[in-house]
């Protein structure tokens, strides 16, 4: 039995699941104490490595999270909104932090992890890489610097398997826009345009959503002016960014009290 904190993996059969199983295992400051997966997934009961194609883990993937989530000081969810809010309610029962990177989630589901948040540390973001939250903090200085008379749109591209538009992360730069304006992104944000719209509504931030291939994701702010435009932009290249941040998260919520939190809390911005 390892001295180092346990970690539990959802959804470890997807891309992201399988990269993060591996950054877990590979890890000299946390071990991986469970890999879960639905209960009607042709990996359950076999060893994570295994399934995974490479060497055995000793960790077998199971579909109740209930005892893995014993053995453990955090668990890393990638996976769907359903998942995610019944992950919630047992790593707020097993008091363990729960880092969530799964976007799409309703206003339904939120409330759902807010009330989890009143017993367990829960940090979630729609990116977790270090340089979006980063340029988050730029959008939002640059939309409190111009006046509406600046557009502002958001576009985002990412791989054909991508389910929910607009993304979790162009979600995020139009919440850090909205904040700098001071206004409601709720009340003020345009999410699709079709047939004769009529002329862009004055203050609303608009997005639009590319699919196709596997980019990984592509993320532009646009304040466009009258003779002037700025455009703020992140590539990622690599996925491996996103469970990179998801590990350091994991680590620092293991000592935070129970509250929800965002990258911007673990890095400190």
């Amino acid at each position: 039995m390892s001295d180092l904190p346990g970690v539990v993996v959802t959804g470890v059969s997807g891309r992201m699941g399988q990269m993060l199983v591996r950054m877990v295992a590979e890890s000299e400051r946390v071990h991986l104490t469970g890999a879960i997966e639905r209960p009607d997934h042709p990996w359950v009961g076999r060893d994570v490595g295994e399934a995974m194609g490479g060497a055995g883990l000793g960790v077998t993937v199971e579909s109740d999270p209930l005892e893995s989530f014993a053995r453990a000081r955090a668990v890393i969810d990638f996976t769907a909104p359903a998942a995610t809010v019944e992950y919630a309610g047992y790593a707020a029962q097993a008091r363990l932090a729960h880092i969530i990177g799964t976007t799409g989630l309703s206003d339904t589901d939120l409330a759902a992890i807010s009330a989890a948040a009143r017993h367990a540390a829960i940090m979630r973001a729609g990116n977790m890489s270090l340089g979006l939250n980063m340029l988050l903090g730029v959008v939002r200085q640059v939309a409190a610097s111009l006046d509406d008379s600046y557009d502002i749109e958001i576009v985002e591209a990412h791989h054909r398997h991508k389910v929910d538009a607009p993304s979790g992360t162009a979600l995020m730069l139009g919440e850090a826009a909205a904040e700098g304006r001071g206004i409601s992104l709720s009340a003020m944000s345009d999410r699709g345009r079709d047939g004769l719209t009529g002329a862009r509504e004055p203050g609303h931030i608009g997005f639009a959503a590319v699919r196709g291939g596997d980019i990984i994701g592509s993320h532009q702010v646009i304040f466009a002016g009258d003779g002037e435009r700025i455009t703020l932009s992140h590539d990622a290249s690599d996925r491996s960014l996103f469970a990179r941040g998801a590990l350091r998260a994991a680590l620092w919520a293991m000592d935070q009290k129970p509250g929800e939190y965002d990258m911007s809390d673990v890095l400190g911005l």
